[in-house]
């Protein structure tokens, strides 16, 4: 079996996930000549066929799902390989924990800490979900490296004068609603069309920031109160209520849910801001750079 390629194993995998040669073709860009050249080097390096043509696109053989299997252990390792060699030459190494709350680390956070494992693959950062009081102490007692937190309009007035600090480009407050509803597709609506609405709030333990009913709403009706953005979300999807979810968490959202941008002349808004030690380390400040790009990339889709 000399004869098996790289190349060949990742054409094989790719018309095993898409269905068909020409498929495959696409994705690679390849030509779907060059596709069927690959499949055949590997039948010859195997001496059995796999894949077997049908109606519409092809399917595996006995050989091919084990060719398959293996394909995806042997790129998956060569593509560690190349991560580990890549690390040599980045300067940048070691471990940032990375501390957020809890609506951050449904969109922002993730892609940051994907960025930096392309960017900088010897830099291993580690995200903690936590309220907001308690990320500040953290920071504080060295367990954290940089602090994701919100600040505005309604939360609390923090001391933050010890820590370096770096808006992040987030978007304001959005309500997200259910498919279906009145302001589904509105896209952007003025507050007053909040009025009446029943809403899903937060609930937590006391002294931590929750979300409520929009700020500046009077008397709003609160139908249910849970602690968990899936569940909140989840009651919004069934129809039961609609609830606050910060803009940029807004691609999180589930099937059979939407969001909408308000318009609230009363309402001065929300930030995110990433906080350090004054004395930041590297590792740190690439933390924050792929933060800010990446909120940057976020409220531009929102937008």
């Amino acid at each position: 079996m000399a004869d098996v390629t790289l190349d060949g194993l990742r054409v094989c995998r790719e018309i095993a996930l898409t269905g068909s040669f020409s498929a495959a073709a696409r994705t690679l860009g390849y030509s779907q000549p060059a596709i069927s050249r690959q499949v055949a080097a590997m039948e010859a390096a195997v001496g059995y066929r796999l894949f077997a043509r049908e109606v519409r696109g092809v399917s595996l053989t006995p050989a091919g799902a084990a060719v398959v299997a293996h394909a995806a252990r042997i790129l998956g390792a060569v593509s560690g390989l190349h991560r580990e060699i890549d690390a040599l030459g980045d300067r940048l190494a070691g471990r940032v924990t990375v501390g957020a709350f809890p609506a951050s680390m449904a969109v922002l956070i993730p892609r940051a800490v994907a960025r930096l494992s392309t960017e900088h693959p010897g830099l291993v950062v580690a995200p903690i979900e936590a309220a907001t009081p308690t990320l500040l102490h953290d920071l504080r007692s060295g367990r954290l490296q940089v602090a994701v937190i919100a600040t505005g309009q309604g939360l609390p007035d923090y001391d933050l004068d010890e820590f370096a600090r770096y808006r992040l480009p987030s978007g304001d407050l959005c309500v997200a609603v259910p498919t279906g509803h009145r302001l589904d597709g509105a896209g952007r609506i003025d507050v007053r069309e909040l009025i009446g609405e029943t809403w899903i709030v937060g609930a937590g333990s006391a002294g931590d920031p929750q979300f409520g009913a929009w700020p500046t709403l009077t008397d709003p009706v609160i139908g249910h109160r849970v602690a968990g953005w899936p569940a909140r979300l989840g009651l919004v999807a069934a129809g039961l209520g609609i609830c606050l979810i910060p803009g940029l968490a807004a691609r999180s959202v589930p099937r059979g849910v939407t969001t909408v941008i308000v318009d609230d002349p009363s309402w001065s808004g929300r930030a995110a801001l990433a906080l350090t030690e004054k004395s930041v380390s590297d590792g740190a400040r690439a933390v924050v750079a792929a933060l800010r790009t990446t909120a940057e990339e976020l409220q531009r889709v929102q937008g």
